[in-house]
């Protein structure tokens, strides 16, 4: 029997080849990129050097390079997320942030929440990368700001919004393997105190069969839209942003009978902010999201509709002192019909937060609380605090600690097995952290954490004949983590390597917390030779446990990207997909995609 990390091993062996062949290059030169900004881990932006929470920002660049299909497939190839597609593109697709639950990753989209009322996790199989402009993901408790579900960590979809004077317009077109076609064009226009730019994405793929034992294909169509304008009126610094996905997508449920469902997810926003004194800025965010789904072989149906109100106020004492408060509200109506059992549900969440940030010489204090009154059960109160000590003019050691929350949604109280009973799901993380800027162009950081959960919902089987049961507040967790992470860059290359070792347990029964693996390691490259621009990534994954006591067995994945200039307008792209076509299962029973080629024709006049 082959080992367990064999396919990290073999992780390895290609990020030390890579590494190897990459260090020799001279890094003087390399240019940094201004515009790399990251607002999500304090609610103001901070340059990802400087935040004291673990956090990834993937850029524009890198999700250009990536030529994928869907969000999911970037972050994928960043250890310590795990990722579970449960089939082809456009199926059901979770993400476990340092061993948490899926439901535990808060989603927004341009900081606005988008997981649903109705089963807690947002559709980010639906989100087209050519929509967008930036990911933040943070790592930790983040309820004290952003309320329920923050507990693995939060993931910022920020979209495409090009400010820069002067109009703009790009096209692209591409082709892939189980027949799927791709396009996409966008266009903005700007001036010195207005800009206005509206974007277009279409995938279509007729898929392959998402369960093993099944020969039937199952497609994916996904028809994305994204706007957004801002002005100056007077002294108030108006903008207002949409986003928009909807198709279809097919599978097979538990019998292998094929089976389909219509999606639409929605997500509109208005911002007015402006700055009363030169010392403080306030700004309010009204929104409305919207998400949608109809199964067509029943009347089964998800529909979750939320208006929020987001009011921030950002107040610099000195220049070595600001307090970041604020007041969320919304009001939820999700409204569900899965198996013949429905509910249609108002839920009303008020939720306060304040934020001070001190920086005083080689010290960095963060202190965070956050009050949240929710109609099912009551009030909650929440906190951060990080510290930052500076040893020396390139290393940092940072000690934090925080506590976050989910509330049950409305399915767990009011679904198949509810139970209107249910605690919130309670989060205490303390993590250590050692930040070192090994050279002007290279960066090491090694993360260590512990986080206990409490009040794990699970489904308890009452009649065994029958099987009916109900959710019950029963479970603990305790996942202990270290993380490291290390990147280079040269004047025309970069490199990145990831590693993730893990232990998700379930307190109570002793057993390893499903489908999240206790190692991995991912590897980023990319370098430039004239017009042509080559990438590779890498992603070892040690073996898990999914249900029924499956073993999933540890994998190891290669891409390839290609980019060629072919004058200053054109270029073409490609992705080599599983470059090893290796065999392997991120869902016990269902498939994976095989090697495959992807390539594109992308216009972008200057």
């Amino acid at each position: 029997m082959q080992s367990n990390l064999m396919a990290i091993l073999m992780a390895g062996r290609v990020a030390a080849a890579v590494v190897a062949a990459a260090v020799p290059f001279s890094q003087s030169t390399a240019s940094e990129n201004p515009g790399s900004v990251l607002v999500t881990a304090t609610r103001y932006p901070e340059t990802p050097e400087s935040v004291l929470a673990p956090a990834t920002l993937i850029t524009r660049e890198e999700l250009d390079r990536s030529v994928a299909l869907d969000v999911t497939e970037v972050l994928r190839f960043h250890a310590g997320m795990d990722v579970v597609r449960s089939g082809g593109p456009g199926q059901s697709t979770s993400v476990f942030i340092r061993g948490a639950e899926s439901n535990h990753t808060l989603i927004l989209i341009d900081g606005v929440r988008v997981n649903p009322g109705t089963i807690g996790t947002a559709a980010l199989q639906n989100i087209a990368p050519e929509l967008v402009e930036r990911i933040e993901v943070v790592k930790g408790p983040r309820s004290t700001l952003y309320g329920s579900d923050a507990i693995g960590g939060v993931i910022n979809v920020i979209t495409r919004r090009d400010q820069t004077p002067g109009g703009h317009f790009s096209a692209q077109a591409g082709m892939g393997p189980y027949a799927t076609r791709q396009g996409n064009a966008q266009a903005s226009v700007a001036g010195e105190q207005s800009s206005a730019g509206v974007a277009v994405s279409w995938l279509n793929s007729d898929g392959f069969p998402t369960r093993i034992g099944s020969a039937t294909n199952r497609g994916f169509d996904n028809l994305s839209v994204s706007a957004n304008a801002r002005t100056q009126i007077g002294e108030v610094d108006a903008a207002v942003r949409y986003w928009q996905a909807s198709g279809s997508s097919e599978y097979s449920d538990f019998f292998l009978t094929p089976v389909d469902h219509d999606f639409r997810d929605s997500v509109a926003a208005l911002e007015l902010g402006f700055a009363p004194t030169g010392r403080w800025h306030t700004k309010t965010i009204v929104s409305r999201i919207e998400d949608r789904s109809q199964q067509n072989q029943s009347p089964d149906r998800l529909r979750t509709e939320r208006y929020a109100l987001d009011w921030q106020n950002d107040v610099e004492v000195t220049d070595q002192d600001r307090i970041t408060a604020g007041i969320l509200y919304s009001t939820e109506t999700a409204d569900a019909l899965s198996f013949g059992t429905g509910f249609k549900v108002d839920t009303d969440v008020t939720m306060a937060y304040v934020q001070n940030t001190f920086t005083s010489g080689r010290h960095e204090l963060l202190l965070a609380a956050g009050y949240t009154d929710h109609t099912t059960f009551g009030n909650h109160t929440t906190w951060n605090a990080e510290y930052g000590l500076g040893l020396g003019s390139s290393t940092r050691v940072i000690a934090s600690a925080g506590t976050a929350f989910r509330a049950p949604d409305a399915t767990d109280r009011f679904g198949f097995g509810g139970n209107a009973s249910l605690d919130p799901e309670e989060s205490t993380q303390y993590e250590m952290s050692l930040q070192r800027q090994l050279s002007e162009r290279q960066m090491l950081r090694l993360n260590a954490f512990q986080n206990d959960i409490d009040q794990l919902i699970e489904y308890v089987v009452t009649d065994f004949t029958t099987f009916d049961g109900e959710l019950r507040n029963v479970d603990q967790a305790r996942i202990r983590g270290i993380e490291l992470t290390w990147a280079l860059q040269g004047a025309a290359w970069q490199v990145r390597a990831e590693a993730s070792h893990q232990q998700p347990k379930n307190r109570t029964t002793g057993e390893t917390l499903l489908r999240r693996a206790q190692n991995s390691i991912a590897l980023g490259y990319a370098q430039s030779f004239g017009p042509v621009e080559l990438g590779v990534d890498v992603l070892g994954v040690d073996e898990r446990v999914d249900f029924g006591s499956a073993k999933l067995d540890a994998y190891a994945l290669a891409n390839v990207t290609a980019r060629y200039a072919v004058n200053a307008d054109w270029s073409v792209l490609a992705r080599v997909e599983n470059v090893f076509n290796k065999q392997y299962e991120l869902a016990s029973g269902y498939n994976t995609p095989d090697r495959g080629l992807f390539v594109a024709v992308r216009f972008a006049p200057n």
